[in-house]
């Protein structure tokens, strides 16, 4: 159904480019990366050109909301660009880099909201721009195919309706992200504004 070996995968300054190579519509989307996080197994993972596959996702993101204003576009550039509360893969991310980043998850603003803080996720921008791409296929109905994708691919990085052994492991860790951050003070981010991260800047922090 799906070329899981597709042609061309796309990076996050390619995303984020004007006019944005990702059509505003329907579809599914998948995640490839170069750097393994710590702790990620990936046995049977599809792998390609020094990539591998760890992560599908769909958007609009529910069989009960069709009608959703979310889509490709809109989706791929949060995951990209947005912050933990807004992008469960970030979460992910972030959560397993935590060690090699110094940035665990802090509750923001009000405290009601959870984010790595400007820093921490200007800190992922860059970790996803040299080592994430992404490829998408545009679906009407993506819903009705998340089940049947996320049951035939091994994607460790994947938590609803995944049957992966990891699944408890990352659960656990996000979960105990969590926890920790409600018990810090919340992050005082006045003062602290998020770059836009280069590529030059990429290769600069590494």
């Amino acid at each position: 159904m799906f070329d899981f070996y597709p042609e061309k995968t796309y990076s996050r300054t390619e995303v984020m480019s004007k006019p944005s190579p990702v059509p505003p519509v329907n579809g599914v989307y998948f995640w490839w990366f170069k750097e393994i996080p710590p702790g990620v197994p990936t046995e049977g993972c599809i792998t390609s050109d020094g990539y591998t596959l760890l992560y599908v996702g769909i958007s609009p993101d529910q069989r009960g909301k069709p009608n959703s204003r979310s889509n490709l576009r809109k989706r791929i550039k949060t995951h990209y660009s947005g912050n933990a509360a807004g992008s469960t893969l970030r979460r992910t991310l972030g959560v397993l880099l935590s060690g090699l980043s110094g940035f665990p998850l802090r509750r923001v603003g009000s405290g009601s909201r959870m984010t790595f803080t400007h820093p921490g996720e200007q800190w992922l921008d860059a970790w996803m721009e040299k080592n994430a791409k992404v490829h998408w296929h545009p679906v009407e109905a993506p819903w009705e195919l998340e089940d049947m994708l996320i049951a035939s691919l091994s994607l460790p990085l994947n938590i609803q309706g995944n049957e992966h052994g990891f699944k408890m492991t990352l659960s656990g860790m996000r979960s105990q992200a969590a926890a920790e951050a409600r018990l810090m003070e919340i992050a005082d981010e006045r003062g602290f504004r998020r770059r836009l991260i280069t590529p030059t800047q990429v290769d600069e922090n590494q």
